[in-house]
Formats: C-alpha cells, structure tokens, sequence
C-alpha cells in the first residue's frame, strides 16, 4: 500500500482532530500510526483505542520519546501481536490486528477479540467511531449497531 494513499486515508477520517499529516514515520502490527505534520508535530493514530492526538512537539520531543520504555511497550504490543499470529497467523499485505470490539468501547485486549481487517478499513472504522464518541463522557452508554 503506497504511503500516499495512507496520508489521505488519514486526513479523510481523521482530519476532524486537526491532522494535517505530511509523513508517515512508522506503524506497527494493530495498525497504529506514527504522522509527522505540517508543523513538524507527529501523532499517534491508536486504532484500538479509537484516538489520534499529539504525542511530540518537535523531532527532538519524539526522538525522547522513542526511548521510553512505557511507550515502547505500548508501541510494540509485544503478547498482543504474538497471541494474533498464533491463533491469526502471519498477516497478509494490506491488513492489520485489531480489536473486534475496541478497547475505549470495553473490548477485551484478548485472542478472542482479535480478527484481521484491511488497514484502510480499520483507518476509516476508528476515524469515524472516534468521531461519534469524542464528546461522550467516560462510561456513558452506547448502542453500537454493525451491517453485514
């Protein structure tokens, strides 16, 4: 999949929170982003857990960051994407782990809620989904109605 077609993906469904994204810097096995902006700013897309936002002001900002640890595991998801390749089995070009049902939404981080999407798809669900729910309060209740 062309870098291109990614950064567009993510402006369309993500271009709400105020992204302007320029450079995709990395991803990882459940589809999460890192975006260089226009402003030289860079963001984490968490499919996940239905977010985009600012994790850097600057590139030395993000180079400190890509030395924490905490992140680092966060990032890498290490027992998540082993428990997917074992009951998933090596990803296919183009799609990605996620969480059936995501974790903002009280999805379980377990092989039971793991599928693969393709990663357009899983860019375009969690832009929208975070749209819907980004002025809901936390433990507010929601009907989520899926179509075949």
């Amino acid at each position: 999949m062309q870098t291109i077609n990614i950064l567009e993906e993510v402006k369309q469904a993500w271009g709400w929170v105020g992204i302007d994204p320029i450079e995709l810097v990395t991803e990882n096995e459940f589809g999460n982003l890192i975006i260089k902006d226009a402003k030289d700013q860079f963001w984490r897309l968490c499919p996940e857990d239905v977010y985009c936002e600012i994790v850097a002001n600057s590139i030395a900002a993000y180079n400190e960051l890509i030395q924490d640890e905490e992140f680092l595991d966060d990032w890498f998801m290490t027992t998540m994407v082993e428990e997917a390749k074992k009951s998933l089995g090596e990803l296919k070009p183009d799609r990605k782990y996620h969480l059936v049902i995501p974790g903002v939404l009280g999805g379980e981080y377990t092989g039971k809620n793991i599928k693969t999407v393709p990663f357009i798809e899983l860019i375009r669900f969690s832009g929208d989904l975070g749209k819907q729910i980004k002025d809901l309060p936390d433990g507010a209740e929601i009907e989520l109605k899926t179509t075949p």
